[in-house]
């Protein structure tokens, strides 16, 4: 049995709760130098490869400066650290709504990405976790939409990441959403809505097509007012990417301040926080794999829809 490489700890230190850029060179005999590599691989250009270089900000294993001009050897490691993007701050906190010493449950705003993604980096929940609470290896168990606001679950150490991630993969998490949209009285609910959902890579909305249903969704309505408002539970029994909000679209009721469905709009300046998407993570259950408590975690936010409309009407 092939026994996998070890992949030797991080040389650089977090910066600002990011990690560094880790890359391994793969087999290939079309570079001579790994700074040609390099320049290919990015996307940030050739110059700003070389500017890595000419900082001494590209390393090796042994946290040394490595020089551009270092012949290719496939296997070999590198990290660095990119420049971070600029990023407007979410005004909104991060609640910690649960720690010990293998988890911590956050309670996340609308417009804060889950973990380091494209243009939110330093701006996410994890590098904000990681350096309010002074825990470099935190990780994230699953993520969170961006737009979507409630429960996230973190570990503490690498060693139990692997348990938790797991049970979000054997679908032993229960999860409740709660959602406004509007008001169909001639939608029959409660109901489940299965379908097809597939996201291509570069395309901003998900898509229902033909063939063997890979998502399902429970439907519920808990109240609805006279502006035509409607308050939704919404039960994932998968996790497909925008299930939820593909699925309530479909049913003719699409989410309010969904930018993708069923028109994707131009996107919002940076900054412009007053129409969040109106869906939250409300609830997150399970048996813990490592200490066998069972927790139960609700999400403490409200959807400005529903519990402030009048603000939500004038856009604050």
């Amino acid at each position: 049995m092939r026994r996998r490489r070890r992949i030797p700890p991080p040389p650089l230190p977090q910066r600002d709760g990011v990690d560094p850029v880790r890359v391994r060179l793969p087999a290939g005999e079309r570079w001579a130098t790994v700074r040609d590599h390099l320049a290919e691989r990015l996307s940030a250009g050739p110059g700003a490869v070389d500017a890595l270089f000419d900082a001494g900000r590209v390393v090796g294993a042994d946290g040394r400066p490595v020089p551009p001009d270092t012949p290719y050897a496939a296997g070999m490691y590198l990290w660095f650290h990119r420049d971070l993007p600029a990023e407007v701050p979410v005004p909104f906190p991060l609640e910690v709504v649960y720690r010990d010493e293998h988890i911590v449950v956050a309670d996340k705003p609308h417009f804060l990405a889950t973990t380091p993604r494209g243009s939110h980096v330093a701006e996410t929940a994890l590098a904000r976790l990681r350096r309010d609470l002074g825990i470099p290896e935190l990780g994230a168990a699953h993520r969170l939409d961006r737009l979507t606001a409630g429960l996230v679950l973190f570990t503490v150490r690498p060693e139990v990441r692997g348990a938790y991630q797991t049970l979000f993969r054997d679908r032993r998490v229960h999860k409740e959403y709660e959602a406004v949209a509007p008001y169909d009285p001639r939608l029959a609910l409660p109901r489940t809505v299965r379908s097809r959902i597939v996201k291509e890579r570069g395309v901003l909305a998900a898509r229902e097509v033909t063939g063997e249903p890979n998502a399902e969704t429970r439907v519920e309505l808990l109240g609805h007012r006279a502006d035509g408002r409607g308050r939704y539970r919404l039960l994932p029994r998968t996790g497909q990417t925008h299930q939820l909000r593909v699925h309530m679209n479909a049913l003719g009721v699409p989410l309010l301040g969904d930018p993708l469905y069923p028109v994707v709009t131009p996107p919002v300046p940076a900054g412009d926080f007053r129409r969040p998407l109106q869906l939250l993570a409300r609830t997150l259950e399970f048996t813990d794999p490592v200490t066998g408590v069972e927790h139960r975690f609700r999400s403490g936010r409200v959807l400005a829809a529903w519990d402030r409309p009048e603000d939500w009407a004038a856009g604050q």
